[in-house]
């Protein structure tokens, strides 16, 4: 009897070491995921009907872009689709920056005010974007940076109701470089496009350095302040100097929102220093893509794009296939992470730092 016990166990461990570590392209559909960076601007439900197909949960994050209209109709639209895809859908607040009374008491009230009612509806997090920094000035024209004194009212009250701030800061290294320099072709299109963020053209705002220190000083001057910097934490060019900042700062993690290209532009250089990475910082690593809907778009579009985008993103973290991107030139291999860093950075991870109730 003892014999055949032993056997058994033998046999029993022999097949669990056996089975594989990693997911495929099939698992896809049946793992349950999280993008934790989305913008929908629309009450059509095409966005959140893929996502339901896909097995994906949401975070839509609200941003300020100087519009006090638009900060009102995407807290709207946030609170129809949380109340529609209730424990699947989530929003992240934000708050109308208004420069009017700049730094006094009643500027700090009034903004906590507005962000109060921003953040009633449930919200698990705050965002703030990158107007701090690049566009707010103060009454003499000097850029208002968000490790402002004046800023610590509005963080402090952040964190008395335990949110995180999801923190887009900055912009990627590439902002600061010629078109014709910049390693990734997302970069470029969009600096073609809207030149007034590109700092390559504007050497009087602040540089490059100047935001990246901004952000770090509010960390320290805030360690308690949970912090997810959006977009690899505008460190998306080295995952060494982005590894600096996570041990330096224990309570900050990253999205990927967007700049995935950048880790596989790094991949195809070094593909197991961007692995390594990713295993050793897999608890603070959140997906997220940056995708967006409004009004406009139909549900075929919508569909077939953030799908395309999802299947892609999955083939890269977990298989080794020779891949390309239409963004630069060139090949890089598939991650293939092991499933726990997978599960982490596809689902666990965002639960936690968000605190979200997923159903």
């Amino acid at each position: 009897m003892k014999t055949c016990t032993i056997f058994f166990i033998i046999v029993l461990l022999a097949f669990t070491g056996c089975q594989p570590n990693y997911y495929t392209s099939k698992d896809y559909q049946s793992v349950l995921k999280i993008d934790s960076h989305v913008h929908i601007d629309s009450d059509k439900g095409f966005f959140e009907d893929q996502a339901m197909q896909d097995n994906f949960r949401l975070i839509t994050l609200n941003v300020d872009h100087s519009d006090s209209a638009s900060v009102k109709q995407q807290l709207d639209r946030a609170l129809i689709s949380i109340k529609k895809y209730p424990g699947k859908v989530f929003y992240g607040a934000t708050f109308y920056f208004d420069t009017t009374g700049w730094g006094t008491e009643a500027w700090s009230r009034k903004a906590i005010s507005h962000l109060n009612i921003s953040i009633s509806g449930g919200a698990v997090s705050v965002k703030l974007w990158k107007n701090i920094g690049m566009t707010e000035r103060d009454k003499n024209g000097k850029f208002i940076m968000i490790d402002d004194p004046a800023l610590k009212p509005i963080i402090d009250f952040i964190i008395s109701k335990n949110l995180p701030i999801t923190g887009h800061l900055g912009e990627p290294r590439n902002c600061w470089l010629p078109l014709s320099e910049m390693t990734v072709s997302s970069d470029s299109s969009y600096f073609a496009e809207n030149p007034r963020y590109h700092m390559f053209l504007h050497p009087e705002y602040p540089s490059y350095e100047n935001q990246i220190n901004a952000r770090d000083l509010l960390l320290e001057l805030h360690p308690d302040l949970k912090f997810i910097g959006c977009h690899l934490g505008s460190l998306e060019w080295n995952v060494d100097e982005l590894a600096k900042r996570l041990d330096r700062f224990p309570n900050m993690a990253v999205d990927m929102a967007a700049r995935i290209c950048h880790l596989q532009y790094q991949s195809a250089k070094d593909r197991e220093r961007v692995r390594n990475f990713c295993i050793k910082y897999q608890d603070r690593l959140l997906y997220g893509t940056d995708l967006s809907s409004n009004e406009s778009d139909d549900r075929e579009k919508v569909s077939s794009w953030v799908h395309e985008t999802w299947l892609d993103d999955w083939k890269y973290f977990t298989t080794k296939d020779k891949m390309t991107s239409d963004k630069f030139r060139g090949t890089f291999e598939g991650l293939q992470l092991p499933k726990e860093v997978v599960r982490k950075i596809y689902g666990e991870n965002a639960i936690r730092w968000y605190k979200l109730n997923v159903k």
